[in-house]
């Protein structure tokens, strides 16, 4: 039997701390070892919790917190070498998606808005603890809109340690084809197409796929609001 995913909750308002816990503590093969209120305690905390041998795999961290806010502590927590790594699940609003792009930057693995059923909120922890990445879909399409906008440097020649395929691919990835439905696009194995994300992740030194949506979208590999599978 796989072991649990242990989960640390950070939100500085208690109600929603609570409820966030008993949420993820009721669903199988989910446990909370700790809860925050602040992100310097989500820090601390994570790390007692490593160092007596129960490290916490994912933390679902809210943005705005005293003493140390949800970004600086995401940046703290993913700067500690220790393996496994802790994963960061961001907690976000409409009002709040100017930070969303710092905290894809600072490590964060995903993001889930505070209306969010509660049923995604298990799958989402899930989704994170297994390496792979989440974004909302209105979050990513206020990203996009972002880096559409200008608002952020853009340099293609990044992509130059790509191959052409591997381009290919992380356009696909940027436009949120599963690595199945890219394989039937390119007519390719799914495990061909898992490598060469794991190898465009290395010689772009990403973090996640999310990273990678981002980089494509501000390298101008992809273009938003364009129709059609293939990248641009």
């Amino acid at each position: 039997m796989s072991r649990e995913i242990a989960v640390l909750v950070a939100d500085d308002q208690d109600i929603v701390r609570d409820g966030l816990a008993a949420v993820l503590d009721a669903a199988p093969g989910i446990r909370v070892l700790d809860t925050a209120a602040d992100g310097r305690q989500a820090v601390d905390r994570s790390r007692r919790l490593r160092a007596l041998g129960t490290p916490v795999d994912v933390v679902l961290m809210d943005v705005r917190m005293p003493v140390l806010d949800g970004l600086a502590a995401t940046r703290e927590l993913l700067a500690d070498p220790a393996q496994p790594p802790t994963r960061v699940l961001v907690l976000t609003t409409f009002d709040l998606d100017e930070y969303v792009y710092e905290a894809l930057h600072a490590g964060a693995s995903g993001f889930l808005l505070k209306d969010a059923p509660t049923a995604e909120l298990a799958g989402a922890v899930r989704v994170v603890a297994a390496g792979d990445a989440l974004l909302a879909p209105t979050v990513t399409r206020r990203l996009i809109a972002e880096v559409a906008a200008g608002g952020r440097p853009s340099g293609r020649e990044q992509l130059a340690v790509l191959t052409a395929r591997e381009r290919e691919v992380l356009g696909l990835v940027a436009r949120g084809l599963a690595n199945r439905e890219i394989a039937a696009e390119l007519v390719l194995a799914e495990e061909t197409v898992k490598t060469h994300v794991g190898r465009i992740l290395a010689k772009l030194g990403l973090r996640d796929r999310v990273q990678a949506v981002v980089l494509a979208y501000e390298c101008g590999l992809v273009v938003p609001g364009a129709t059609g599978r293939r990248p641009a």
